[in-house]
């Protein structure tokens, strides 16, 4: 099935970022976009999400024009159907890690998985205040909040940056895991390209363009 289309977007804040990129996102798979920083990589990715509006284009989430979405049925889709992770962390700082868990949880009518804490290794600190974990460990905080929502799409913005080599290749692997299982995909932008080429396709964004390497 089809998660994502994009055809012919193109984008430009000062100047143009990019123009005519188009991909499409099927069940349980991986796609990693790479490429200098400044190219539009992070924008690329907003666009996809519905962050941003592109200036020219249009996107699909699951077979349906997101430009013939009414506000309430988009919002819907973002709260339970897409999930973003950032390499900040955005958590709610004045909670807990498993609080932060739990909002999520409560807001997508789902539970929260203990073998999935265990995965990341935060099942030992999950009840520590945000603000007493490290950043790789707040980081792992933000990717199972994510994921405690059962995404279709995962939307990970260097999702790894604050983690050590080999933390960053087991959570590669968990994303990878949850896409199969949960018939989801994912879009990955990263400066990692041994990460990148981990992903089913590779594209880069070069000279304003997206352009296929895998």
């Amino acid at each position: 099935m089809n998660l994502l289309s994009a055809k012919n977007i193109s984008h430009s804040f000062d100047y143009e970022l990019f123009h005519n990129v188009s991909l499409d996102l099927q069940q349980k798979e991986s796609i990693a976009i790479i490429g200098v920083s400044g190219s539009g990589k992070s924008t690329l990715l907003h666009i996809l999400s519905t962050l941003l509006t592109p200036d020219s284009g249009a996107i699909s989430l699951f077979g349906n024009a997101v430009s013939s979405m009414d506000k309430k049925r988009l919002s819907k889709i973002k709260r339970d159907d897409l999930g973003l992770v950032f390499q900040s962390h955005y958590l709610f700082k004045g909670f807990s890690a498993y609080e932060n868990l739990e909002v999520a949880a409560m807001l997508s009518n789902q539970r929260i998985d203990e073998d999935l804490l265990k995965k990341l290794n935060i099942d030992t600190v999950i009840e520590q205040k945000v603000t007493e974990l490290s950043g790789g460990q707040q980081q792992r905080v933000s990717i199972a909040r994510v994921l405690t929502k059962k995404p279709r799409i995962i939307f990970a913005d260097e999702p790894t940056g604050n983690l050590d080599k080999k933390t960053a290749h087991d959570v590669m692997d968990l994303f990878f895991e949850y896409c199969d299982q949960s018939l989801a995909g994912m879009i990955l932008v990263t400066h990692d390209e041994i990460l990148a080429f981990k992903c089913q396709k590779v594209y880069k964004l070069e000279n304003k363009e997206l352009i296929r390497v895998k």
